[in-house]
């Protein structure tokens, strides 16, 4: 079964490749989402990976949890579901 990890805590000039590479190292990468700002197009600093199996991906999050990457210190656990904020949609603040 796959599994999704988030890493964070990663510098600007840290590339997907980059990424695919060092958890490659380790399983098979299914993907890896490199999250950037939309106007700048600069990383965010934080992206997400998704590996074949759950062993490899627990491999992955206790290799690589605070490995030096970048001059950073990656961050790596596995990403939570994507919550909706959006709220109902009422935004009716500052109008009489």
């Amino acid at each position: 079964m796959t599994k999704k990890l988030y890493v964070g805590n990663l510098g600007f000039e840290t590339t997907e490749a980059t990424l695919s590479e060092l958890f490659g190292a380790i399983g098979e990468v299914l993907s890896v989402n490199l999250i950037t700002d939309r106007m700048s197009g600069r990383s965010k600093g934080f992206a997400f990976v998704e590996m074949a199996d759950d062993a490899a991906a627990t491999e992955a999050m206790n290799q690589l949890n605070g490995r030096e990457v970048d001059g950073r210190s990656m961050k790596v656990a596995e990403a939570r579901p994507k919550r909706d904020d959006r709220g109902s949609g009422g935004g009716d603040r500052g109008r009489w």
